[in-house]
């Protein structure tokens, strides 16, 4: 396969600076809103004092993630940021061709919102009315051609690849979070963490079928805790936790509800993460068998707050790039004020954030 990405394996990281920090990273799902954790993502990767234990992730968190392990286990940190730049311009130019993105007309006056374009109004209704499987009996998937010309896969599932995956999906028939590891990672274990049931038929793997793992983990933190040495996690958010206004539209419920319900498991985990951390706190756990996590969260909350639910499948490569920077930007920010304190304390207050 030719990625068109130079093979740099041992551009990755600096192991022997004592000024090296190892984190964890764990990737929210959210459509097209991943540009967002792109630029975080390209940003950290800038930063030769920052390296990459795990990375657990749930829908484009999944797809953000695959690339960027690829591009590591390729062509190193150049390799990654390369990786994630061609995904990123193959899914915009895909999405061009899209009668559902904006049109020449919207983009000349200003206007990227999908909501009330006719066509996605008609769309809308068509996903409300009817099942994938009935408007879309061939389970045309443009994000498995676009995963399959952008990602050599062989190169996660070998031992050598410098980073470990964990991607969620959901379980259709028990209703279970499934994470798949680096072994596991194929197109299918991606599209099944990105799959949402509304547009797409379930995937199925081993026999069993899937759909979007956002709502069972959006993202998972266990994995990370459970299978990776550093106690840092690094959360990217792209759904907001908290909205000042309380939604009266259709559209504005309907994604309150999505955002409050794949949010939920996060919530539900950083409340036992909080209540470890308190048994740690206390000496009432002494014999070293939990952890005591170091939680983390770069957001923007009040860019992402401004965006209706439409522009999570507008990909046009103007609110993607403008997103792109914005997560550069936030990570910038999070890098100057915060990195003395990876490894050695949360930068959030997980109570009043979660709890």
């Amino acid at each position: 396969m030719d990625t068109g990405i130079e093979t740099h394996p041992l551009d990755f990281g600096v192991t022997n600076s004592p000024h090296l920090k190892r984190i964890n990273l764990a990737l929210q799902g959210g459509g097209s809103h991943g540009a967002f954790a792109w630029g975080v993502l390209d940003r950290l990767l800038e930063d030769e004092r920052i390296d990459f234990d795990g990375i657990s992730a749930t829908s484009v968190g999944a797809v953000n993630a695959t690339v960027l392990a690829y591009g590591l286990a390729v062509g190193g940190r150049t390799g990654a940021r390369q990786a994630l730049t061609n995904f990123w311009h193959h899914l915009a130019y895909l999405a061009s061709l899209s009668p559902l993105q904006p049109t020449l007309f919207d983009r000349l006056m200003g206007n990227h919102s999908l909501d009330k374009s006719p066509v996605f109004v008609q769309f809308d209704l068509l996903t409300r009315l009817f099942s994938p499987y009935q408007f879309n009996p061939f389970n045309i998937n443009p994000l498995r051609s676009i995963l399959c010309d952008t990602v050599d896969f062989d190169a996660i599932r070998k031992p050598h690849c410098p980073i470990k995956l964990f991607l969620s999906a959901t379980n259709v028939r028990t209703g279970k979070i499934r994470v798949f590891d680096n072994e596991e990672i194929g197109p299918d274990a991606v599209l099944a963490s990105a799959c949402l049931p509304f547009l797409f038929q379930a995937i199925e793997i081993d026999g069993e079928y899937f759909w979007d793992g956002g709502y069972m983990g959006n993202p998972a933190i266990f994995p990370l805790i459970y299978n990776c040495e550093s106690r840092d996690v690094v959360i990217v958010h792209i759904n907001p936790i908290e909205r000042p206004d309380v939604p009266k539209t259709a559209g504005e419920i309907l994604n309150r509800i999505n955002e409050i319900s794949f949010n939920s498991s996060l919530m539900r985990e950083m409340r036992s993460v909080c209540f470890v951390t308190k048994l740690i706190e206390e000496q009432k756990i002494l014999d070293n068998t939990m952890k005591r996590m170091l939680i983390h969260s770069i957001e923007a909350d009040d860019v992402m707050r401004t965006m209706s639910a439409g522009s999570k499948l507008n990909a046009d490569w103007d609110q993607v790039n403008k997103l792109m920077n914005v997560g550069r930007e936030r990570a910038d920010a999070w890098l100057a004020a915060h990195f003395g304190q990876l490894g050695r304390e949360s930068t959030i207050d997980i109570s009043e954030k979660y709890l």
